[in-house]
C-alpha cells in the first residue's frame, strides 16, 4: 500500500511539474513575441525608438488622466467581457481605441449592456470596421472608407512659416461637449458659436461653446433608430443621441479611392465625426447621499450611461493630445482666417485650438456622473473614486501568443457566468479524482511491445449510433451558429429550426428516423455539415 500510495504521489508531482512548465513557456512566449510586435494606440507604450511609434500611442491621455487629473487608471489584456464584473461600473469609463481585432458579438453584448443595464460609460475610437458589431446595437455605422472634406481640413506649417501641402485627409471640426450640432441655430442661421474659455471647462458651463479637435484621416458615421427606439417597443429604451461633431456639407467618404468628392459612388452629407448616446434614468446601487445632511448610506440612486462612437482614434493620439507636441509635428494652434479653411472663421470668442486633450478631459468629466447629486460630496468631490479602464485586448499581437490571448478570452467567457463557472470547478476536481486513481501499478515505466496483441482492433461504431453523432453535431452547430443557448434551442418549432438549418440534405438528416446512408453518403454530409454556416 505504501508502495502505490508513492507512486500516484510521483505521478502527481510530474503533472504539476509538466503544467507549471507549459504555463511559464507560454508566459515567456507571449513576452518575447509581444517585445517585437510593434503596438499603437497604446495607454502603456512609451518608449522606442520609433517617433512616429511613440506619436501613435495614447500614453499622454492615460498620464493626464491619471496623474494629473487623478482617475483611477486600470486595463483589460483579455476580453472587454469582464466589464459588467467590475466594481461600480456606472462609475468607469471604457476606452477602445483602434480596435485591431473585431469586437465579437459576446462582447458586443457585454458592452451594450454595461451602458443600458449597468450605467456605464464607453468611448469607442475607430476608423475602420471592426467596432461595427458594437456600434449597430446602437444604430451606428462605420463607413469605413477615407472621408475628404475640403472646407474643414487644417494645414502644416514649415519653420519659415509656408504651408505644406492640402491634405483633404486631415480634418478639423467643432464639437460640443453634450448639445446636437445639428440642433443648434447656428447649424445654418449664420450664427457662430463662442469657443470653449478655460473658465467655462472648469466651472462645467460648457452648454453652447464649442472647441475645435483635429482629426488624421478619419473614417465617418451613420446613425438611425433602432427598433428599441419605440415606445411601443417591448424592451424600449429611452435615449438621447447627440452628434458633436460633423464634417461639412460638402465632405464625402471615398470608397472608390478616386481621391475626390465629384464621383457619385462617393457618399456625401450627414456624415458625423463624433457621436454621443446616452441613457438615462438607470438604476444602480451605490453610496447615496441622505437628503440635508452630510452623511450616506448605500441604496439605489439613477445613473446615466452613456457610450460616444469616435470616427478616427487619431484625436486622442499622442500627437494632437498636447498642443506643444502637436507644434513639433507643424501643426499649429491658430490658421490662416484668409482661407476657407479655417476653424477660426467659424467660432467667435475664444477660438484657438489648445490640443485635442481640452476636449476629451472636459467630454469625459460630463460623461461621467461628477453632476449626480445623489452622489454624496466623498466621491462627487473626488476623482479617485472614477475608473478609466483602456481596452488593450483588441491590439493585435503576434502569432504565437495569439493563442493564449484567445485562451484566456474564452476562459474569462467561460467563467463569467455563475453555472458554468462551478461546472468547470467541479469538471476539474472529477478529472483529478479520475487521474489518481487510475494510476497504472506497473514496476517502471518501460514500454513492453506485445506480438501477440497487434491483431486487436477497437470495436466499431454501431451505424446507428454513428448517424446520431452526425445528427447531433448538426445541431449544435446550428446552435452555436445563431448563438442560441440549449434551452432556446429547444424551444424552437421543427419548422422554425429546418428554415435555419437551409439545406435540404441536412433537414432529412436531421428529422428522418427511417432514412439510412450508405458509408459514401455519410463522408459526404460530413463535408456539408463542416462546410455549412461558412461564406
Amino acid at each position: 500500500m505504501a508502495e502505490e500510495s508513492e507512486s500516484k504521489s510521483h505521478f502527481g508531482t510530474i503533472i504539476g511539474a509538466v503544467f507549471a512548465i507549459l504555463i511559464i513557456t507560454m508566459l515567456l512566449t507571449m513576452t518575447l513575441v509581444a517585445a517585437n510586435k510593434q503596438t499603437y494606440y497604446s495607454a502603456y507604450v512609451s518608449s522606442g525608438d520609433d517617433e512616429r511609434a511613440i506619436l501613435g500611442q495614447v500614453t499622454d491621455m492615460r498620464n493626464t488622466l491619471g496623474d494629473e487629473e487623478g482617475y483611477e487608471i486600470a486595463n483589460t489584456m483579455s476580453t472587454p467581457m469582464l466589464v459588467n464584473d467590475w466594481k461600480d461600473p456606472h462609475r468607469t469609463l471604457l476606452v477602445i481605441a483602434d480596435p485591431e481585432k473585431p469586437i465579437d458579438e459576446t462582447e458586443a453584448d457585454s458592452i451594450f449592456r454595461f451602458v443600458t443595464e449597468r450605467g456605464g460609460k464607453v468611448v469607442v475610437a475607430a476608423d475602420n470596421t471592426n467596432a461595427n458589431r458594437l456600434a449597430a446595437k446602437f444604430g451606428v455605422t462605420y463607413l469605413g472608407d477615407p472621408l475628404l472634406d475640403k472646407f474643414q481640413t487644417w494645414r502644416t506649417y514649415t519653420d519659415d512659416g509656408s504651408s505644406g501641402a492640402e491634405n483633404w485627409g486631415q480634418v478639423w471640426a467643432l464639437a460640443s461637449i453634450r448639445e446636437d450640432v445639428n440642433n443648434d441655430n447656428w447649424a445654418g442661421g449664420g450664427f457662430k458659436p463662442p469657443g470653449c474659455t478655460q473658465t467655462q471647462i472648469d466651472n462645467g458651463e460648457v452648454d453652447g461653446c464649442r472647441m475645435p479637435v483635429m482629426f488624421k484621416s478619419p473614417t465617418a458615421m451613420r446613425w438611425e433608430s433602432v427598433a428599441t427606439d419605440n415606445v411601443e417597443h417591448p424592451d424600449y429604451l429611452p435615449r438621447f443621441v447627440r452628434t458633436l461633431a460633423m464634417a461639412s456639407d460638402t465632405a464625402c467618404v471615398d470608397r472608390v479611392g478616386s481621391n475626390g468628392c465629384d464621383d457619385p459612388r462617393n457618399p456625401i452629407s450627414n456624415l458625423s465625426l463624433l457621436l454621443r448616446i446616452d441613457y438615462p434614468h438607470i438604476e444602480a446601487n451605490d453610496l447615496r447621499r441622505l437628503a440635508g445632511e452630510d452623511g450616506s448610506t448605500y441604496g439605489s440612486l439613477d445613473v446615466t450611461g452613456s457610450i460616444v462612437f469616435m470616427s478616427d482614434p487619431e484625436p486622442i493620439s499622442n500627437r494632437f493630445w498636447d498642443a506643444d507636441r502637436a507644434s513639433e509635428t507643424d501643426v499649429r494652434q491658430t490658421c490662416d482666417t484668409e482661407l476657407i479653411a479655417c476653424w477660426q472663421r467659424q467660432l467667435s470668442g475664444d477660438s484657438a485650438w489648445k490640443g485635442n486633450e481640452l476636449y476629451f478631459a472636459a467630454l469625459i468629466y460630463d460623461m461621467m456622473e461628477f453632476d449626480n447629486e445623489m452622489l454624496p460630496y466623498s466621491i462627487r468631490l473626488q476623482f479617485s473614486e472614477f475608473r478609466i479602464v483602456f481596452d488593450e485586448s483588441r491590439h493585435v499581437t503576434g502569432t504565437l501568443s495569439n493563442p493564449f490571448i484567445e485562451t484566456m478570452s474564452t476562459i474569462v467567457l467561460l467563467t463569467s457566468d455563475d453555472f458554468l463557472k462551478w461546472l468547470i470547478v467541479l469538471n476539474l476536481l472529477l478529472l483529478l479524482l479520475v487521474s489518481i486513481m487510475v494510476v497504472p501499478e506497473k514496476e517502471n515505466w518501460r514500454h513492453v511491445f506485445d506480438l501477440t496483441r497487434f491483431r486487436e482492433r477497437p470495436n466499431k461504431i454501431d451505424p446507428e449510433s454513428y448517424q446520431q453523432r452526425m445528427r447531433e453535431a448538426l445541431m449544435t452547430k446550428v446552435r452555436l451558429f445563431y448563438d442560441l443557448t440549449r434551452d432556446e434551442m429547444a424551444q424552437k418549432t421543427p419548422a422554425e429550426t429546418q428554415s435555419m438549418i437551409g439545406d435540404p440534405r441536412l433537414v432529412e438528416l436531421a428529422y428522418s428516423q427511417q432514412r439510412t446512408y450508405s458509408p459514401e453518403e455519410k463522408r459526404q454530409l460530413l463535408q456539408t455539415i463542416r462546410r455549412w454556416g461558412k461564406k
